[in-house]
């Protein structure tokens, strides 16, 4: 296989890199996000990211839907919101001006799309400070929240992220979404029935969907969750 480093930054939350992989055995390249030790994401799968968007929009009021999305990595979730006619606007939230940048000057294959939609914004921000607070970007009430940052329910890529996933930080959400909206959460990990609880009484209504996908690499099927909880 061959290896091209597309772009490094030095951020706040650790060294950052977008590197493009050529991997012979499957005669294909991969684009890699990697951020400190930890790696963020690979186009080799992105089967949950797009599940994200497509199990959350697809159960939506009726109707034209105003999306927040999470989270912009390499653009899977958001390019699959746009996928749906009916998404009438989407506001996508990213900590990393870098990352935005990326989709901005093309480094990454789904950013041309996204940058020239006009249905979607792309943001600098701090998802979590910003659901702390109660400041979402226009139009601040969503029929659809998506989102696809830390790992799982339990593992965060920073521990300012914790609060969200407990029961206070998920009801302050609630208000976020019209009657019927959808709050979505990706996790790399089985669903837990812990937090399908928390959801439950937060929102009023929740599910888990498990997604499978296959692992070229190991030659595997494995799994990711998608949770989701409605606003009565």
């Amino acid at each position: 296989m061959t290896f091209a480093e597309l772009a490094y930054h030095v951020t706040p939350m650790g060294a950052l890199s977008l590197r493009r992989r050529r991997m012979l055995a499957l005669d294909c390249d991969v684009l890699e996000v990697k951020l400190g030790e930890d790696f963020l994401m690979s186009s080799l799968f992105t089967a949950g990211e797009r599940a994200l968007a497509h199990l959350s929009v697809e159960v939506a009021p009726a109707g034209e839907l105003d999306v927040l999305v999470g989270g912009l990595g390499l653009g899977y979730t958001a390019a699959a919101a746009l996928d749906h006619e009916r998404v009438r606007s989407l506001a996508v939230v990213d900590v990393l001006p870098e990352v935005i940048a990326w989709h901005q000057e093309g480094l990454v294959d789904l950013g041309p799309r996204l940058s020239s939609d006009p249905r979607c914004t792309l943001i600098e921000g701090d998802f979590f400070a910003m659901a702390r607070s109660g400041d979402l970007p226009p139009p601040g009430r969503f029929h659809v929240i998506a989102v696809d940052i830390d790992h799982s329910t339990e593992a965060w890529l920073n521990a300012s992220h914790g609060d969200l996933y407990a029961e206070g930080g998920l009801a302050r959400l609630a208000p976020c979404l019209h009657p019927g909206g959808v709050f979505g959460l990706w996790s790399d990990a089985a669903p837990d029935e812990t937090f399908l609880a928390r959801l439950k009484s937060a929102f009023g209504r929740a599910d888990a969907v498990v997604v499978p996908f296959d692992n070229p690499l190991r030659e595997a099927t494995e799994s990711c969750t998608i949770y989701r909880a409605w606003v009565d």
